[in-house]
């Protein structure tokens, strides 16, 4: 499991020295931290990489992004203690949880804690306009489709959706943005796409080459969410300039987790910097618009970070001591 680190040494002094973060006991913080993401080119790792500046500039802590597999890859650092904090998605964190994982069979990983929800991952097909492929029933019979990185969440489970609905194809590993390059080079049919709107990689196709992105049918909605872990979702048609009208697809639920093991006031203050600035989260990436405490009962699979569940409690969300890790 090769992983690649981004590492930004944030730190804003003026900041740090009026922080209410930096009053108290700091002595069980870490001297810095890393953020386990995916690869470049898609949501995770711009979401991640900012989202790491932030906290970093704000608590004082160097902090920074790592390359990964995406959210499969991410639930065995994140375990393992390899890395601190990483983003998962919760169909990939329940198989990590039971032991299901291909990364590690056998293996329950259960020492990774919820911190923050972040957003919906929209699964969604894109293809050039060159193609004629319209819709999924268009795809062509054998054509090669990309699923994103080996143990993402697209390579999990849009393999599994497409062959639930009848689509023949050969599969294709690959960072978001090669695939996209791969498309755009006639290399390959379709891109599945899973994850948070708008994806830099498809936003980076609009201005270079015209494409269609794909979305379901009713019936082919119902039959996805009738056998996998995601809920019917709507992509708006501001999302994209390629679409003129909003697009039906399916998605699931991202969050951000923390090893069990880090300190509670180290996670405590990093959950009240990420849920008290909504609009400072969004000027990293759109789809934090999500990132709101809200939806913390999105999270249905990770246990609750002692840390994390303080803000949420003090601020009015209730987690039962039963969800959180002790």
């Amino acid at each position: 499991m090769k992983t690649q680190s981004v590492f930004a040494m944030a730190f804003v002094s003026t900041f740090a020295a009026t922080s209410p973060a930096i009053a108290q006991d700091r002595s069980d913080w870490p001297d810095n931290f890393t953020v386990g993401t995916a690869s470049q080119g898609g949501t995770y790792f711009a979401y991640g990489s900012g989202w790491a500046n932030f906290v970093a500039e704000n608590l004082g802590v160097s902090g920074g992004a790592e390359i990964t597999g995406g959210p499969m890859q991410n639930m065995a650092l994140v375990h393992t203690g390899d890395l601190k904090f990483g983003l998962t998605t919760m169909g990939p964190a329940q198989e990590s949880i039971d032991g299901n994982s291909p990364l590690a069979p056998g293996m329950k990983m259960d020492n990774v804690c919820a911190m923050f929800p972040m957003y919906e991952t929209p699964f969604s097909v894109t293809a050039l306009s060159s193609s004629g492929i319209t819709s999924i029933s268009d795809i062509p019979d054998g054509a090669t489709i990309g699923f994103g990185p080996a143990g993402s969440t697209s390579d999990t489970y849009f393999p599994r959706i497409m062959e639930t609905l009848g689509v023949n194809f050969e599969r294709r590993n690959g960072s978001w943005s090669d695939l996209g390059g791969q498309l755009q080079d006639g290399l390959i049919d379709v891109v599945a796409f899973a994850a948070g709107i708008p994806i830099p990689a498809v936003s980076q196709l609009e201005v270079q080459t015209d494409v269609t992105i794909i979305g379901m049918t009713d019936e082919e909605a119902k039959k996805v969410t009738a056998n996998f872990p995601v809920s019917e979702f709507t992509i708006p048609a501001s999302t994209y300039q390629s679409l003129n009208e909003p697009s039906r697809v399916v998605s699931m639920w991202n969050f951000a987790m923390v090893n069990c093991d880090m300190p509670e006031s180290f996670v405590y203050e990093i959950t009240k910097l990420t849920m008290e600035n909504n609009d400072k989260m969004v000027s990293i990436h759109k789809a934090a618009k999500n990132s709101i405490p809200e939806n913390y009962t999105k999270n249905k699979v990770l246990p609750w970070h002692p840390g994390a569940a303080r803000w949420f409690n003090e601020n009015g969300y209730t987690i039962e001591d039963s969800k959180i890790n002790q």
